[in-house]
């Protein structure tokens, strides 16, 4: 019989490396044998991510005026496209590292609102629409790459890439930090990295062996048969 895959997902604040983390944890676990996929969200370039490209462009409006919601039906519709390939990868005892997932969308959306207890409502209605109603895979593991706002907001001005609305707004930034933070403490399966230390931030390396560290307890003992 096989066993089923453990998915695991990569995510957290603006700037945090989190594809960069993806492609680092993806190797390692190739490296030990492991079968392993991986998926980006959003799907940028799918016809289903088209409402997420509009909403992140400003076409819809400023995004801070478009009700969280709404905004979350966006993103949920493209990660509901992806269900078929996740549920067929995890069936065939595949594991799937994931590059953001309904966490991006707890948090980023979250920090539209004022209150924990608005916030925390709106994180078990997110959590019943996704996982319930849609019934996408629910992670083995969620990994939380930690970056203060104000290195944030110095790294995404260091890329030089043209920056969506998140990025560019610095009130959003910081608003989706504290969401993250709420996020990890309210729900089971989280785990937070912390890839600052006295202002400075860890070197790369120094952040994937956290990462591989958290996800030692859910790994699969499986190897590939060659």
């Amino acid at each position: 019989m096989t066993t089923k895959g453990k998915l695991i997902v990569i995510d957290g604040t603006d700037g945090s490396g989190k594809a960069t983390q993806t492609k680092l944890l993806i190797e390692h676990m190739r490296r030990e044998g492991l079968l392993v996929e991986t998926m980006s969200f959003p799907r940028y370039g799918t016809s289903f991510c088209v409402p997420v490209e509009a909403y992140l462009q400003g076409e819809l409006g400023p995004v801070n005026q478009i009700n969280a919601r709404t905004a979350s039906l966006f993103y949920a519709i493209d990660r509901h496209a992806a269900k078929g390939t996740l549920d067929t990868w995890l069936a065939s005892g595949v594991n799937v590292v994931l590059d953001r997932y309904v966490t991006s969308n707890m948090g980023h959306q979250g920090g539209k609102m004022k209150s924990p207890e608005e916030r925390a409502e709106f994180f078990r209605w997110n959590d019943e629409l996704e996982f319930v109603r849609l019934g996408l895979p629910r992670p083995d593991l969620n990994i939380i790459l930690h970056v203060p706002t104000a290195t944030t907001l110095r790294l995404v001005d260091g890329r030089g890439n043209k920056k969506d609305a998140h990025e560019s707004d610095p009130t959003h930034l910081r608003a989706a930090e504290q969401t993250y933070l709420e996020i990890a403490n309210m729900f089971d399966g989280f785990s937070l990295i912390e890839c600052v230390e006295n202002d400075q931030l860890l070197t790369i390396e120094q952040i994937h062996q956290m990462v591989w560290s958290a996800i030692q307890p859910i790994l699969q003992t499986e190897k590939v048969i060659n």
